[in-house]
């Protein structure tokens, strides 16, 4: 609006005489305005203008003001000069952050891999190790019954031991290999609870083409082979793996595991067997624990108290591998695998899952989830044309063997299976 139009009356036709006052601020002057020429004079009783200070001049924004009054950006590039429009200005990003708890998460992922890996390449790396022999028979064999039965052998072998090693084990210096102990190992297809069942070494059996003897020299006659039908003819079972592990081997498994716990029933001190232990609960290196397994002639039970001893520290030892002391640590369980294959012999037609089931049942043993047998006996010191034999109990020894092949569930200790001699 122009000063002159500041304060002007409404045109002709009104009523009344109206006036706009503009209360804009504007500069003040020195002096009040005279009305231009040809306007109308300000009317009677209209307030006098007061001259106001002039306010500080502001800075005109580059771009102007909009409609409200809003100052405008600049336009163009050029600081409001029309030019090209520019580009707006990024700011800057701020510094990635560090993200520690990622780096932990993706360090632990990595361990766990090469964990599980370790963990499962481990005893299968140590099966390829193994040393493997034809055990199958020749001949007409009994035919497969229910689930699975292996033959597990511990035999003397002094093959791998120093001289040194010899005179501390307390093994003498024996060449070629016998069986220390034989143990039928069954595993039940349905219910019912799988079994070790051992066979006193000194048993009395016919052997094909070597008529009646102990059954441990059909080992020394003709190895795994005659032996494995040796027992097929015996028990009518068909045995679907073999396992043999030797003195040194038996040694060293005890000793990579740092040991095994066992609770010794009574005082046992054996010279031949190196071997003086105290009643008690206790833990055995590789040389006590192998004394232990061995000592038959101080065992008021002889042969079957041996046996019996036998699978009792193979159940211990199972139970060792398998605590998480052992299985957790990745050096330790590499050193229980290789050193469990380093003197073991397995039959060319067993398979890790064979020998997985024999080492699975031994562990139940130590849990009372297997049962831990002996065959039948009759007489366990009788006169034979191979000196002082045992004899089994044969009626009992066939229904056993019975329940056995054709998958009875065994879930307590059948009728003379504790190693008490029937005296028949």
């Amino acid at each position: 609006m122009r000063d002159d139009d500041r304060a002007r009356p409404i045109p002709q036709g009104s009523d009344d005489d109206v006036y706009v006052v503009d209360t804009r601020r504007r500069p003040r002057a020195s002096a009040p305005r005279s009305a231009p020429t040809g306007s109308r004079s300000a009317p009677t009783g209209a307030l006098p203008r007061t001259p106001r200070r002039p306010a500080p001049a502001a800075a005109e924004p580059a771009g102007g003001y909009d409609e409200y009054g809003r100052p405008l950006p600049a336009r163009g590039g050029d600081g409001g000069r029309g030019g090209r429009s520019a580009r707006p200005v990024r700011e800057p990003r701020p510094p990635r952050r560090r993200r520690p708890a990622r780096r932990v998460a993706l360090l632990l992922v990595l361990l766990l891999v090469g964990w599980v890996a370790v963990t499962a390449a481990a005893p299968w790396h140590a099966w390829t190790t193994v040393s493997r022999e034809d055990t199958e028979p020749a001949g007409e064999r009994p035919a497969a019954g229910d689930g699975h039965t292996y033959l597990l052998v511990g035999s003397d072998s002094r093959e791998g031991l120093s001289a040194e090693q010899k005179k501390a084990l307390g093994t003498g210096s024996a060449e070629g290999r016998r069986t220390d102990s034989i143990i039928l190992v069954h595993v039940p297809s349905g219910s019912g609870k799988p079994a070790l069942v051992s066979v006193p070494r000194d048993s009395y059996l016919p052997i094909p083409g070597r008529g009646s003897n102990k059954v441990n020299a059909a080992f020394a006659f003709g190895g795994p082979k005659l032996l494995v039908q040796t027992l097929e003819q015996a028990t009518g079972l068909r045995i679907d793996g073999y396992v043999e592990i030797g003195f040194g081997g038996f040694a060293n498994v005890v000793d990579s595991l740092g040991g095994v716990d066992i609770c010794v029933p009574r005082d046992i001190k054996d010279a031949k067997a190196h071997l003086d232990v105290k009643k008690g609960c206790q833990t055995l290196d590789g040389p006590t624990a192998l004394g232990y397994v061995r000592a038959r002639y101080s065992d008021p039970k002889g042969d079957l108290g041996r046996a019996e001893r036998q699978r009792q520290f193979l159940g211990a030892v199972m139970k060792e591998a398998a605590t998480p002391g052992t299985v957790l640590v990745p050096w330790r369980w590499w050193s229980f695998t290789h050193a469990a294959a380093s003197s073991v012999f397995v039959g060319e037609d067993t398979s890790l899952l064979d020998a997985y089931r024999i080492l699975s049942t031994m562990r139940k043993v130590s849990s009372d989830e297997a049962l831990s047998l002996v065959v039948p006996v009759s007489d366990l010191n009788a006169t034979t044309r191979a000196g002082s034999s045992v004899l089994w109990d044969e009626q009992r020894a066939k229904e056993l063997f019975g329940m056995l092949r054709d998958g009875t569930p065994l879930d307590a200790p059948p009728p003379g299976t504790d190693g008490t001699p029937s005296g028949r």
